[in-house]
């Protein structure tokens, strides 16, 4: 079984004069209960198909299993998504220590104005750079998971 293990942050400074690559990402879901998300993205022109479990108790680990579909069968999945659909651009941004790569989400839509940073890590106690521009930690705070967005979106936080 495949386990993701990362942290999120808030993204407080310009950190896109250090991206080394964007991407816009379109996503919707089969499934959005917390205990299993069914995820299908279009990512430029790839489609993914990704399941992921629920969090542990530090909100850092959770089983992730992804598999790369068509485009066009991303394209007629998405029309059996949940209401409510994520759009984004993902950069990316290599971290200063040469270990990690930063994928760093400026959302467009409901949730335009969020911008969060999150790093991929071996193992929870792994430690990391943090660069400048990243704020207050926001790991294991379900209103930041993608698929609470689309329900609750960023426009409508007070």
């Amino acid at each position: 079984m495949a386990q993701e293990i990362e942290r999120k942050f808030l993204v407080v400074g310009d950190f896109k004069r250090e991206a080394f690559k964007a991407v816009r990402i379109t996503q919707g879901y089969l499934s959005s209960v917390p205990e299993r998300v069914v995820r299908v993205r279009l990512k430029g022109d790839q489609g993914f198909i990704t399941i992921k479990g629920a969090c542990n108790a530090s909100g850092v680990s959770r089983f992730e299993w992804e598999k790369e579909i068509c485009r066009d069968e991303a394209l007629t999945l998405m029309q059996l998504c949940e209401p409510g659909v994520i759009d984004k651009t993902r950069y990316l941004v290599s971290n200063a220590d040469g270990k990690h790569v930063w994928e760093v989400d400026e959302f467009h839509g409901d949730n335009e104005g969020l911008v969060l940073a999150e790093v991929e890590l071996a193992d929870e106690n792994e430690s990391f750079d943090k660069p400048q521009w990243l704020g207050r930690e926001v790991t294991g705070d379900p209103r930041y998971y993608n698929a609470a967005l689309k329900d609750h979106p960023f426009k409508n936080w007070q």
